[in-house]
C-alpha cells in the first residue's frame, strides 16, 4: 500500500512537471480526422489542447483533409488556434498547411475551398507561407523537439452553434502537425494520465511518420 502511495505521488509530481513545461492537454491522432469522422471537441473550447495529427497521403497523392469539430452553446467565447510543424531536418521544410475555422456568423470567405461550406456558414482562412519561404522556429520543452512557427487565430466568436476547422496543405504535401486550440489552462485527473502518457510517446518521436 506504501509503495502504491509513493507511486501516485512520483505520478503526479511528474503531471505538475509536465504542465508547468508545456500547459497544452496532449492527444495524439489514432485515426484520421476525416469529414465522415472528424476529431470531435468536447471539453471547452478555450481549454488549452494539443492535437499531434498528420496529413496522410492516399495513392502517393496528399490530398488529406482533417476536421476538427466543436459546438458553442453561449457567447461569447474566445477561440484560440495554431498550428505548427515538427522542424525535422529534411522532412517538412517545405510543409506549410493551412486551416480554416467554418461557423455560422462568420463572413463570407471568397476563396476556392478543398471543401463545402453549409448554407449561411462562413469562416476564416488562416494561410501559412509558401514553400521554401523562412519560418521561425521555436523549441518545446514538452516534446522535446523544434517546431516551424505557423499562422495564429485569436478571435471572440459570439455566434453560439456548430464550428469545424479544416487542415489541409493546397501545395498537396503530407507530413505531421501540431494543432492547438485554447490558451486557458484547465488539467483534470485524466489529463494528467493522458499526458504521462502521451509525454513517453512523443519524446520517443512515437507520433512522427517519417522514416
Amino acid at each position: 500500500m506504501k509503495k502504491i502511495f509513493i507511486f501516485f505521488l512520483c505520478c503526479l509530481f511528474i503531471g505538475i512537471y509536465v504542465f508547468t513545461a508545456s500547459a497544452h492537454v496532449p492527444y495524439i491522432e489514432r485515426s484520421d480526422y476525416s469529414e465522415d469522422n472528424p476529431c470531435r471537441i468536447w471539453k471547452m473550447i478555450e481549454y488549452s489542447k494539443a492535437y499531434y495529427s498528420w496529413l496522410q497521403p492516399t495513392d502517393d497523392i496528399c490530398n488529406d483533409i482533417d476536421v476538427f469539430s466543436f459546438t458553442i452553446r453561449q457567447k461569447p467565447v474566445n477561440v484560440y488556434l495554431e498550428l505548427i510543424v515538427p522542424n525535422v531536418e529534411g522532412f517538412y521544410d517545405d510543409f506549410v498547411p493551412w486551416y480554416a475555422l467554418i461557423g455560422p456568423g462568420l463572413p463570407e470567405i471568397q476563396d476556392d475551398l478543398p471543401f463545402t461550406i453549409p448554407n449561411g456558414y462562413g469562416g476564416i482562412l488562416m494561410e501559412n507561407v509558401e514553400p521554401g519561404d523562412e519560418r521561425e522556429s521555436f523549441y518545446e520543452p514538452f516534446g522535446g523537439k523544434s517546431y516551424f512557427s505557423g499562422p495564429i487565430l485569436d478571435v471572440n466568436v459570439s455566434e453560439p452553434g456548430d464550428y469545424k476547422v479544416y487542415v489541409w496543405d493546397p501545395h498537396e504535401m503530407c507530413g505531421d502537425y501540431v494543432f492547438v486550440i485554447g490558451k486557458g489552462e484547465f488539467f483534470g485527473p485524466f489529463d494528467i494520465i493522458r499526458a504521462l502518457i502521451n509525454t513517453v510517446i512523443i519524446q520517443m518521436d512515437g507520433e512522427l511518420h517519417i522514416d
